[in-house]
């Protein structure tokens, strides 16, 4: 019983690993086209994203996309803890 667990649980954190975000993924597409808020379209919050895009014309937008700077890492690390909830629900 205790293998099966932990093969489970091993097999949830390679999908993780293969199908969750990257941060380096997200600061690449932060980098590149931070202006049009890819990397919160990438990280699944398609709102902010839409809201930082709009605010970008205030320049509230400018400062935001700096503070997404540090934020990229925990938003990474929320998207795949969602997956490994979905994938821990399925596997039961």
């Amino acid at each position: 019983m205790i293998n099966r667990a932990v093969d489970e649980r091993v097999l949830i954190e390679m999908r993780v690993a293969n199908d969750g975000p990257s941060v380096a993924v997200a600061y690449l597409l932060w980098f590149f086209l931070g202006i049009f808020a890819a990397h919160r379209f990438y990280l699944g919050r398609p709102g902010t994203a839409i809201l930082q895009i709009l605010s970008m014309f205030v320049l509230v937008g400018l400062v935001w996309l700096v503070v997404d700077l540090f934020l990229i890492p925990g938003m990474v690390r929320d998207k795949q803890e969602e997956l490994r909830r979905s994938l821990g629900m399925h596997a039961r």
